[in-house]
């Protein structure tokens, strides 16, 4: 009897051993393939920002107006999305009137978009608005104090009274009538992406016209175009990007807020790839990696840094180890 329980527990012992080696070594695995998704998706961003500043020279790699460009790299494929900053509102410049245009697109309702406007207006502005938002700030704990003064990175937002980190990054929720509005034919239910303030404000001017390509549509809300107007550039933008030929007619056809929109002329891009590593079998993994970086370009003759062959710079100017992807 004793002989069966050692051996009864002996098995047991090998059983469990067995199953913490074999999750040991599929995580592994899977930690070894998400490293390597990661030097993969990087290389998406270095070769794509570079082709796009010898197109910019006249090599035209990349099609004026692209919104992304696709690699098949012998370990894997990547997709680079390429979002210029003037695809986004100017944070510090926009007037309130468009920060709570924006929010209502983002989903906020009527009175708490109007207190974010406020609170976002009391930052940025020297000596506060006089709504009393430092006595907010100073409650927190740990407290601190708001600078009044510009914004110098976007994610000093989540500090700003009534920013969350859903309003900020985004989140997903069910497809409506309503969310209609960035994702036409969507079925309804289906949970879709909202996308938040990181995707649609910038700290660097874009001279209050948006990139008719890329800017989201709640940055078309923002400007003061209506639905339908937001939903024809998006549904035209997807068969064929704008460029400075075929703009003026969308132009006339989106109305208010069709003063507002641009193409080309971006010296900011921020690039976002995602890579699938090709395993031994050639199948593609099922992990995917995707790493972003904001990008700034610089003629020729600007004294900045080393130049590249035939004339022109880039610099990383932010570097995203971890970013979403649609």
């Amino acid at each position: 009897m004793a002989v069966l329980w050692l051996s009864a527990a002996l098995a047991a012992i090998g059983f469990s051993l067995s199953i913490t080696v074999r999750g040991e070594t599929e995580r592994t695995a899977t930690a070894l393939d998400g490293l390597r998704s990661y030097y993969l998706a990087a290389s998406g961003i270095e070769k794509a920002a570079m082709e796009l500043l010898w197109s910019s020279q006249g090599h035209e790699m990349i099609p004026k107006g692209s919104t992304f460009v696709n690699y098949d790299f012998p370990s894997g494929p990547v997709h680079v999305e390429i979002i210029p900053e003037t695809a986004k509102l100017d944070l510090n410049k926009a007037p309130v009137e468009e920060l709570v245009q924006l929010l209502a697109a983002l989903g906020v309702g009527p009175g708490r978009a109007d207190e974010i406007a406020a609170a976002i207006d009391d930052w940025r502005r020297p000596g506060g608005n006089g709504r009393g938002f430092d006595a907010f700030y100073q409650a927190q704990i740990p407290s601190f104090q708001s600078p009044h003064a510009s914004f110098e990175e976007i994610e000093e937002l989540l500090l700003v009274k009534g920013v969350t980190p859903d309003l900020f990054y985004g989140t997903y929720v069910p497809a409506t009538g309503g969310m209609a509005l960035g994702f036409p034919g969507e079925p309804a239910g289906r949970l879709v992406r909202r996308s938040g303030l990181v995707d649609c404000v910038t700290v660097y001017g874009s001279g209050g016209r948006v990139d008719a390509n890329t800017a989201d549509p709640a940055v078309l809300a923002a400007i003061g175009m209506n639905p339908a107007a937001i939903q024809s550039i998006v549904a035209q933008r997807q068969v064929a990007p704008f460029d400075n030929g075929n703009l003026g007619g969308a132009l006339q056809a989106a109305g208010a807020g069709g003063d507002r929109l641009r193409v080309e002329g971006n010296t900011m891009v921020t690039f976002r790839a995602t890579a699938r590593l090709r395993l031994a079998n050639g199948q593609l993994s099922d992990l995917r990696r995707t790493v972003g970086a904001q990008v700034k370009y610089v003629s020729q003759g600007a004294k900045e840094t080393v130049g590249f062959p035939g004339g022109g710079f880039y610099h990383i100017l932010r570097w995203y180890d971890t970013t979403w992807s649609n």
